[in-house]
């Protein structure tokens, strides 16, 4: 079950076995209900698929490149601004948000190679994801990657209001791999990045990314 991530195969047999056994004891109880049997098998199969699609981690060329910062989320850019980051860097920063909906794979990858300085879960609130405050508010992780040119990234795992666990595999003084897994969101969700001002930015509001793939911004 390659294609199934890690984070889903626990909760999908469980499902899976929850199912067989619904449509076997709907079979038993209601003999004479074609139509119910029917509705109970076809809505257990659409509920699997859409599960199963869900927590797809299809395989995925990694774009590769020194300098070049890639989405670390599938999904689509809602916010391109210059803000203020309190967490970390307590300075200005462009900030670009990426939207998943539920639609998206959900698999998180660092946007560029480096080490872990700086890691941070905060428990917090379950904001619908696009709201102003969810950044700041919601239930997030924060981590801070140094390249070995010295520049610091900040990306951000924010819930949803659907999302209500998110997972994270680094920690402080871990070395890091462009395009590496470092989270996953179950439902719905977003990612911010919070980059140096003078990058270069490469994408607009409305455009989707691929996580690993989507160049969404240089490094000046």
């Amino acid at each position: 079950m390659k294609f199934i991530h890690r984070e889903g195969r626990k909760l999908i047999i469980a499902f899976l076995v929850f199912l067989v056994l619904l449509n076997i004891c709907v079979r038993i109880f209601f003999p004479e209900k074609d139509l119910l049997n029917a509705i109970v098998l076809v809505v257990s199969l659409v509920s699997i698929i859409f599960t199963m699609m869900f927590f797809r981690n299809p395989k995925r060329k990694i774009f590769l490149e020194e300098g070049a910062i890639i989405a670390p989320a599938d999904g689509k850019v809602v916010v391109i601004e210059e803000t203020y980051e309190g967490e970390y860097f307590h300075d200005k920063r462009v900030r670009i948000s990426i939207f998943m909906s539920v639609k998206n794979v959900h698999v998180n990858r660092t946007p560029i190679s480096g080490q872990v300085k700086y890691f941070k879960y905060h428990p917090g609130k379950y904001l619908v994801a696009w709201h102003p405050k969810s950044s700041t508010e919601n239930e997030r992780t924060t981590v801070v990657a140094k390249m070995k040119n010295g520049t610091e990234i900040l990306f951000r795992q924010i819930a949803g209001a659907l999302a209500r666990r998110i997972k994270w595999y680094v920690k402080e003084g871990q070395p890091l791999e462009q395009g590496e897994e470092f989270g996953f969101i179950k439902f719905g969700s977003r990612v911010d990045i919070f980059l140096p001002l003078n990058a270069k930015i490469n994408v607009s509001i409305g455009e989707v990314t691929k996580g690993g793939r989507t160049v969404i911004a240089e490094l000046a």
